[in-house]
Parts: C-alpha cells; sequence; structure tokens
C-alpha cells in the first residue's frame, strides 16, 4: 500500500513538474514572438530591411524572471540587415547581433503595458569591404585587412599624367556616429617627390556613413577584420516597450 501510494505522489510530482516545465516554455516562445514582431515593424519604419528577427530570452526558468522584473539579458539576431546610409546607398550587414542587459520589468508593468528599460544594450555587425567600396563610390579602392589594420589602396588623378596608385595602412575613428578613414604611412614605387602629392596624400580620408540602427544603438567602436569592418553600437537606458517585450 506505501509503495503504491509513493508511486502515485512520485507520478503526481513529475506531472506538475512537466507541466510547469510546459507553462515556462510555452510563455518564453511567446513573449519571444512577441519581441520580434515588435522589433520587425521597428526596423520597417526606419526604412530597413532584415530577415525574420531572432529572439531568445536567456535564463531559465523564464517565469522567474517574471515574478522578479529583472531578466538577464535578451538576445536579438536581425540577419541580413540592410539600412539607407542617407547618401542613396544602402548599409549591409549579414547579421546584427543585439544583446539587452539589465532589464527591468516589473509583473506589474507587463499587466498594465508600461515600459520595459534595458539598462544597457549592445549591438554588432560587419560590414563587408566589397559593400564598403561600392559606398564610398570613388575609383580604383581597394580595402582589405593586414595584422588587424585596415589597408587601402587608391588612384591619385594628377593632372597631365597617369593616375598614381598608392597604399597605404589608416586610422579608423568615429566621428558622429560614422566612420572616418585617414591614411598615414602611404607608399608608392611610382611616388614623385613633390610638394603638392604628399599634401593630397595628407588630405586622403573617406567617411563611411553608418544607419540608423534599432534601438536607438549609436557606433562606438570599428575594427578591421579580414571579412570586413566590424562595427560595434551601444546604447543605455533604453525603453524596450517601443520595439519590445
Amino acid at each position: 500500500m506505501r509503495r503504491r501510494l509513493l508511486t502515485v505522489v512520485v507520478v503526481l510530482v513529475l506531472l506538475l513538474l512537466g507541466g510547469a516545465l510546459v507553462l515556462d516554455r510555452v510563455g518564453k516562445s511567446y513573449a519571444e514572438g512577441m519581441l520580434a514582431d515588435r522589433i520587425a515593424g521597428e526596423v520597417a519604419a526606419q526604412n530597413s530591411t532584415s530577415g525574420t528577427p531572432d529572439v531568445t530570452i536567456a535564463g531559465f526558468p523564464f517565469l522567474t524572471q517574471v515574478a522578479s522584473g529583472d531578466y538577464h539579458q535578451v538576445r536579438i539576431e536581425l540577419p541580413d540587415f540592410a539600412a539607407p546610409d542617407g547618401s542613396g546607398g544602402t548599409v549591409r550587414m549579414s547579421l546584427l547581433d543585439i544583446r539587452a542587459e539589465d532589464v527591468r520589468a516589473p509583473l506589474e508593468t507587463l499587466r498594465n503595458g508600461g515600459d520595459v528599460i534595458a539598462g544597457t544594450v549592445t549591438g554588432a555587425g560587419t560590414i563587408g569591404y566589397d559593400e564598403i567600396t561600392a559606398l564610398l563610390d570613388q575609383k580604383g579602392v581597394k580595402l582589405a585587412e593586414q595584422d588587424g589594420k585596415l589597408i587601402a589602396t587608391v588612384q591619385l588623378e594628377i593632372p597631365g599624367q597617369k593616375p598614381l596608385e598608392v597604399s597605404g595602412t589608416t586610422n579608423l575613428t568615429v566621428e558622429n556616429g560614422s566612420i572616418r578613414v585617414r591614411f598615414s604611412e602611404v607608399t608608392s614605387k611610382d611616388l614623385p617627390a613633390l610638394p603638392f602629392l604628399q599634401s593630397m596624400i595628407d588630405a586622403l580620408s573617406y567617411q563611411l556613413k553608418v544607419p540608423e540602427l534599432p534601438l536607438n544603438l549609436v557606433v562606438r567602436e570599428v575594427e578591421a577584420l579580414p571579412e570586413g569592418l566590424r562595427v560595434t553600437a551601444g546604447a543605455s537606458d533604453v525603453n524596450l516597450s517601443a520595439g519590445g517585450l
């Protein structure tokens, strides 16, 4: 009799745990789907495009996070992200990878539709070198990475002479949300020792405009990788309610 009762209790506990697990997964899936729809709407509102957003609310169990109002991390992946740069061009990233940390969403807020705030949001994506040269719209520009530095090759148009090809490392800086590419250590096997040519080289500089990104992300860092320029953006105290949870 005792053994049978124990078996019944174990079965009931397992059923309860299984039901709670299913409820947790269903609630998590529903919240992720809702957030994905909101993010997709925000992307479209900015005249941008992407594949279907892939949203993951990290941490387990999900329902305890709902109860506490604190979420570990919300991951948002936007495949094939593309946005206008404001100059008639389109900036493309194979993946815009976004992370929202320190997300605060008390249960009462979720019930009444209040603000859901993320303490920090970071995003990263890579712009391929072919994309960049097309955006620069400058004849003869070639870009590549070498030892962590961006190497650029350009053609200088010299009156009365053939175009002069010069190459050199560049300095990458972020200025007002745009990427500035400035030449340094320029070399050329055919470079004449003429002062005005050196002035032309010193003035070589290109600006790559980064488009408006979701969730108020602003470009903060850029680095050269073999596949392209890796752009890192960030924002603080972002309201996810407009595009989110």
